[in-house]
């Protein structure tokens, strides 16, 4: 083989191997995006006798409504957060931080 044979030969490889690895970096797999907020809320108080960990403010942005999330234990709770009650319910707790 001659040296621009050699050269032709090297440069379609090099070419082919961009395509290739080009291909695969633009590539994405589909990922699975779970919603996971309130999409209601509720006006009516939470019972003293509840005991509350802590609350996060959650902003609307659809399916997902404007609320404050109270968590328990074991559970959590959608609130409205316009509730008169709202603000002297969550003095003393944590704000939670994603």
């Amino acid at each position: 083989m001659g040296w621009t044979s050699r050269l032709f030969t090297i440069a379609v490889l090099i070419a082919l191997m961009g395509c290739f690895t080009g291909a695969q970096g633009n590539y994405r797999r589909p990922t699975r995006v779970g919603v996971n907020c309130c999409r209601d809320v509720s006006k009516g108080r939470i019972p003293f006798s509840v005991k509350l960990i802590g609350y996060k403010r959650q902003n609307a942005l659809s399916p997902c409504v404007d609320a404050i999330i109270f968590y328990t234990e074991k559970e959590k709770f959608c609130s409205d957060p316009k509730a008169a009650w709202i603000e002297n319910r969550t003095k003393g707790l944590k704000e939670i931080v994603d």
